[in-house]
């Protein structure tokens, strides 16, 4: 594990969530931003990286209260691209645990804790009255985090991604390959819906929170297709 912090003077970035699609990118990216002096990676898994700006900290999320030192979150930038399917989880009761449950808990952690801001990435379609049970998860989680009333808060929510993930999604591999051609298609109102890089979600979060903003800022997937456009 890797915990070797760099003792030059910059900003902290949090990530939970690293070991996902967005997460990978968004974790080399930090690396790679002299903004950034200290990158935590919350992980249940070693990341299999070398880099003295890293600070691994193998956790578990059932109990992210009593694991997660508060000073690492002072005045921290807070990325959480926490999120599973209802087929890997097994379970709804395990897709809301990890969907909500661990980022909500992050975000009263986070708010007590004085982080600077949270980052989070929700979905297309999020909606707390939503009947497909998905899209109202991403919806709750969305406004229980409002709720908290952080200093800045950033939800992304993008449509389709593409990336290569460490684990096999058939169907979401089909539809990436009908995706690419299509998206040339979906200019005007249907932009919100052209599928969007993994890497290119992780570049926006990243300009979101290098930028001013107001205290809640939510951005559709067409909106951080053009701020990671922006930010190369």
């Amino acid at each position: 594990m890797n915990q070797t912090v760099a003792s030059s003077p910059g900003l902290t970035a949090v990530v939970a969530g690293a070991t996902g699609l967005v997460g990978q990118e968004l974790v080399q990216l930090l690396l790679e931003d002299p903004a950034y002096s200290r990158v935590i990676a919350l992980v249940r898994r070693e990341l299999g990286l070398t880099h003295p700006k890293l600070d691994e900290r193998k956790i578990s999320f059932d109990r992210l209260g009593e694991e997660i030192d508060g000073a690492w979150l002072r005045d921290a930038d807070v990325y959480c691209t926490l999120g599973t399917t209802i087929k890997k989880a097994g379970s709804q009761e395990v897709f809301r645990r990890v969907d909500y449950t661990y980022p909500v808990e992050l975000g009263h952690i986070a708010k007590r804790s004085g982080a600077a801001r949270y980052l989070i990435v929700t979905a297309m379609g999020a909606n707390a009255r939503s009947k497909v049970f998905y899209s109202r998860v991403k919806g709750e989680v969305e406004r229980d985090l409002t709720a908290l009333a952080l200093p800045r808060l950033v939800i992304l929510r993008p449509s389709l991604l593409l990336g290569e993930r460490g684990e096999r999604r058939p169907a979401e591999r089909l539809a990436s390959v009908l995706a690419r051609p299509l998206g040339a298609l979906m200019v005007g109102p249907l932009a919100k819906y052209k599928a969007i890089e993994g890497r290119d979600v992780a570049r926006a979060m990243i300009a979101a929170a290098r930028k001013d903003g107001p205290s809640l800022e939510v951005l559709e997937s067409d909106g951080i297709a053009r701020l990671a456009a922006s930010a190369q």
